[in-house]
């Protein structure tokens, strides 16, 4: 069963984005996108300043909560808002004419009232107290908050708990603090209740996690327990992908928590950084959906009001490298990639630019490397590659180098000019440096060349042209002197002669 407090961390992995194979998004140009405003509702500020100067009282957290359930929205909103205000009031009203005197009576009290008035099925994502007072579905969230509301005007000290998923309400008696489970008629001081514990788990699909096990619950006030139905309405559009409607939520939250001491711990994040994290996966989104652009124009424009220089940054540095590798690849040059960094470079950091200038001109140095078919060419390439120095990963200036000069001497070599392929890969180790690729190659060239030069020999030996293959071998030895096949042969012609 789906557990009815949704809100949470954020599902999206920055690192993810980066990986290889999740660049390639269907292309689009930045679509006319009217991004969501930034400005918060004047409601948040009112509550928050209601809320802070009040002490949490019971009516202002009712209008906050109603407010926050969305009934501020649309025609007509105010007038439904004073209706379920009045319902909750006059529920407030009937509770306060025949209230026990006992606290702990009191609170029990209070939760069978709900459940006789109110509560009628459990409903896992029905978070709103709005829809409680009309359909009498609720769930963990939406339940608490209206048990702390009426129990607050009660006269009751009522708090807030939530645990990995779930929350609940405490009563503070003075004597002791009291568990209330309000997603079960039996809720109250549950772990001394056995119907309660026949139950809960069944119709919710909770376990019950008692006082004792304090590391695995957080106390929270009135104004966060109001905050967790905004919580877990921005979570359920997240789940729908609906990022950019999550986001006027995520900073109302904020606001109406920013006058409150907030507890912040595992279970209960600091509301700024929820909202952060709400901002960013709206870029998020379009970069997954291809929408580069749409992803840097939100980061400007979301960056500005709310900053975050290395959240932002990183969000304009994938969206950057998700642009240029569709240009690099869908394109027959690297101009138009060159072109898209040139624009970016005011909005990256430094770090960042020079991460995507190294990027494309990796790309640039591997379409001068491939392109390459002349010694003119391979020239010009090794002096493209010496220009770039650093920008580019040492690594990869090294593996193009040795392609282009191991190349060149292949071509040269199949075009049976093996000295001068010896020679212009001699000239090269000494010109670039050497690794043991190029050592190799030059081996093989050696043995090749050296190879040539005794088949040049034998063909003549063998003809007994014997003055012209002592001249021959004597040449070769000028170019490979103490060769020992070359000397061999030479040593071979002379006894040739003699006789």
């Amino acid at each position: 069963m789906r557990q009815c407090l949704l809100h949470g961390k954020s599902k999206i992995v920055w690192a993810v984005l980066l990986k290889a194979g999740l660049f390639l998004f269907a292309s689009g140009a930045l679509e006319a996108q009217l991004f969501p405003s930034l400005e918060p509702a004047p409601q948040a500020y009112e509550y928050a300043r209601r809320i802070a100067h009040n002490g949490g009282h019971w009516r202002d957290l009712a209008e906050a909560s109603l407010w926050a359930s969305s009934l501020n929205a649309g025609p007509g909103a105010e007038g439904r808002a004073a209706a379920y205000i009045d319902r909750i009031e006059a529920a407030a009203a009937e509770l306060a004419a025949n209230l026990p005197h006992d606290a702990k009576e009191r609170g029990e009290y209070i939760l069978n009232f709900l459940y006789r008035r109110f509560l009628k099925s459990y409903s896992a994502k029905q978070t709103r107290v709005d829809e409680i007072l009309i359909s009498g579905r609720y769930n963990c969230v939406s339940s608490a908050v209206l048990y702390m509301l009426l129990g607050r005007s009660a006269g009751l000290d009522v708090e807030g708990v939530v645990t990995r998923d779930h929350a609940f309400a405490t009563v503070n008696t003075g004597a002791e603090i009291i568990d209330v489970e309000t997603t079960n008629r039996y809720g109250f001081d549950p772990g001394n209740r056995k119907e309660f514990h026949d139950a809960f788990g069944k119709i919710t699909g909770f376990a019950y996690t008692p006082v004792k096990n304090y590391r695995d619950r957080t106390a929270i006030g009135g104004a966060e327990l109001v905050s967790l139905i905004l919580a877990n309405r921005i979570s359920a559009l997240e789940d729908e992908k609906r990022y950019t409607d999550a986001v006027p939520l995520a900073i109302n939250r904020a606001v109406l928590l920013s006058t409150v001491a907030v507890q912040h711990g595992e279970f209960f994040s600091d509301p700024r950084q929820d909202m952060m994290r709400s901002l960013f996966n709206v870029g998020v989104h379009f970069i997954q959906t291809g929408k580069e652009d749409n992803a840097i124009a939100w980061a400007e424009y979301a960056g500005e009001r709310f900053p975050d220089p290395a959240g932002w940054q990183d969000l304009l540095k994938t969206a950057a490298h998700n642009k240029l590798v569709k240009l690099i690849r869908s394109k027959k040059t690297t101009d138009d990639a060159r072109s898209a960094l040139a624009a970016l470079q005011p909005k990256l950091s430094g770090e960042n630019y020079r991460e995507l200038d190294a990027m494309v001109l990796d790309a640039e140095a591997a379409d001068k490397v491939n392109a390459v078919r002349n010694s003119a060419e391979a020239q010009a390439a090794l002096v493209f590659l010496a220009q770039a120095g650093e920008r580019l990963l040492p690594q990869r200036r090294e593996e193009m180098r040795t392609k282009v000069i191991l190349d060149e001497a292949e071509r040269l070599r199949r075009a049976r000019k093996s000295a001068e392929a010896l020679s212009w890969l001699e000239n090269a180790m000494r010109q670039y440096g050497t690794n043991s690729k190029l050592e190799t190659g030059l081996r093989t060239l050696r043995q090749d060349r050296i190879a040539e030069l005794h088949n040049e020999f034998a063909g003549l030996y063998n003809k007994r042209q014997y003055e012209q293959a002592k001249v021959s071998i004597q040449r070769s030895l000028q170019e490979f002197p103490g060769e020992r096949t070359l000397v061999q042969d030479l040593n071979m012609v002379e006894k040739a002669l003699q006789k």
